[in-house]
């Protein structure tokens, strides 16, 4: 462990854990690994664009003495250095999706200054979406917002949440939502009505029904 890193010298497992991973940006590197899987050095600079380069190499040595954070090389094509999250890492998981839920309802307010990248918004959709009608037909929604689209599939009563356009796969989206993430994301959580998304820029092309079977059922419009 680098030992400049601050401890809380308490005997207590939570301050224990934060000792580990609770400086600024270390856990959104674990997010970045749990969200995209084995990653370049690159990749995760584009995943954490506020950092700086010195930091982002502290904070992945710190989490590789910790045990968290394993580096491989990748044979060719790839041939260059993967950075992937340990068994011990992988176990922070749930943590992430807990933080992920309890922050959803933080994301109604957005500022110009704030990055954006689709994988962190297919991560909130995937741990909140539910399938409302799991005895009717599968469906896909693709939602065209951030850098590249997101496709979400509701198939038995599962939803299941991917990157890239839906036709990726030779599949046809019954529904397509376009415009900016803040109305977008409030219609998926249930805070915006279609009509106030809308008025906010948001288009739904195909089947609006599919949009009401994933998102939370207490959408209202904005008072």
């Amino acid at each position: 462990m680098n030992h400049a890193m601050r401890s809380y010298d308490e005997y207590c497992s939570i301050a224990k854990s934060l000792d580990l991973v609770g400086d600024r940006w270390t856990l959104l590197v674990v997010r970045e690994l749990s969200l995209r899987g084995p990653s370049r050095y690159t990749d995760l600079r584009d995943g954490l664009p506020g950092i700086a380069t010195n930091l982002l190499a502290d904070r992945l040595r710190d989490l590789e003495a910790a045990g968290v954070v394993a580096r491989e090389e990748a044979p060719p094509p790839i041939a260059t250095t993967l950075f992937r999250l340990t068994p011990r890492g992988e176990g922070l998981k749930p943590v992430l999706d807990e933080l992920m839920r309890w922050g959803l309802p933080l994301m109604v307010e957005q500022r110009d200054e704030d990055a954006v990248r689709s994988h962190w918004l297919a991560g909130a959709i995937e741990v909140t979406l539910s399938d409302h009608r799991p005895d009717a037909d599968p469906v896909t929604m693709e939602i065209r917002v951030g850098d590249q689209p997101i496709v979400v599939t509701a198939r038995d009563g599962e939803v299941k949440v991917t990157l890239g356009a839906a036709d990726d796969d030779g599949a046809h989206a019954d529904a397509v939502l376009t415009g900016p993430e803040r109305p977008i994301m409030g219609l998926l959580l249930g805070k915006l009505d279609q009509g106030a998304a809308e008025a906010m820029g948001v288009t739904v092309e195909g089947d609006p029904d599919v949009v009401e079977r994933f998102a939370a059922a207490d959408a209202v419009a904005p008072g």
